[in-house]
């Protein structure tokens, strides 16, 4: 599901001024010039509880700037499947995130060509008090779809989720791997273009994770862009042909997934991992 906006009037505007574009007949599928996100975040510094009801009483916080993203420059051609990879905090969901439009960007410009779903967390789009279908069928309209377009598709993503007849209650009833089933299958029958996915594949039982890489293989032969961050490295290796390897919200390597897989592995001292090492790093 794409939020993105975009922006009036660019002849107009200063060159520092972010920009989100979307434009539909270009070579590459999202062009990514100079970006940087920062926001800032209050927290309590004090642990105790004695200090912390203090801070409440008081109202004494500390405001910490957070740079997620710092002069991020790349391209995706269509048709490709890209891998994010990094440790916590690196700035790999503050990347999809600026994608989306859901967190505009401090400074730089995001060009993107084509339809997007996405998938950042599994389940985190759904009202909870609606049930599976209904769920759906706003899954469907907010990513442009019309609601004859939502109904043909509809039988096609409940059988991929197989969650039988829950798919009539509300989604606060769901184990969370039902929400994961019905989540991924929503994003990947909307017909987009690009689809971002954010640790899809890292969560569920073995046959979800053989169905969703499967389903992928079919996106990838249709030649749609796929955007993938995880930490399951083997994901990246069996599902990708480009890489990206952030560190501190910079770009640390962009080469073939290999490449970046082993120097990765490198530096975070794991060496040749077993493929049960690489499924979370």
């Amino acid at each position: 599901m794409s939020s993105l906006s975009e922006f009036d009037d660019a002849d107009q505007e200063d060159s520092t001024t972010p920009k989100l574009e979307k434009e539909k007949t270009q070579d590459s599928a999202i062009k990514v010039t100079n970006l940087s996100l920062t926001y800032r975040t209050t927290f309590t510094k004090n642990q105790t509880l004695r200090s912390a009801l203090r801070d409440i009483r008081h109202k004494e916080r500390n405001v910490h700037t957070v740079e997620a993203l710092k002069d991020v420059s790349f391209e995706i051609p269509h048709g490709t499947v890209l891998g994010v990879i990094g440790q916590n905090g690196a700035g790999k969901s503050s990347l999809l995130r600026t994608l989306t439009g859901i967190m505009p960007p401090t400074a730089g410009r995001i060009e993107v060509h084509g339809r997007i779903s996405t998938l950042l967390a599994l389940g985190v789009a759904f009202n909870t008090e609606l049930s599976g279908t209904e769920n759906i069928l706003l899954a469907g309209l907010a990513s442009g779809m019309t609601r004859e377009e939502v109904a043909a598709k509809r039988k096609e993503i409940i059988d991929f989720a197989e969650i039988g007849d829950f798919i009539d209650l509300p989604t606060k009833t769901y184990s969370s791997g039902m929400s994961q089933r019905l989540a991924f299958s929503v994003a990947v029958h909307m017909n987009p273009d690009i689809l971002l996915i954010d640790e899809a594949l890292s969560a569920g039982d073995a046959k979800f994770k053989a169905k969703a890489q499967e389903k992928m293989h079919e996106l990838m032969k249709s030649a749609r862009t796929l955007v993938l961050v995880s930490h399951g490295l083997n994901s990246i290796l069996n599902l990708c042909n480009d890489a990206i390897w952030l560190d501190k919200g910079q770009i640390r390597m962009h080469a073939d997934p290999k490449s970046v897989v082993d120097a990765y592995s490198e530096f975070v001292k794991v060496g040749k991992s077993t493929p049960a090492m690489l499924e979370d790093l």
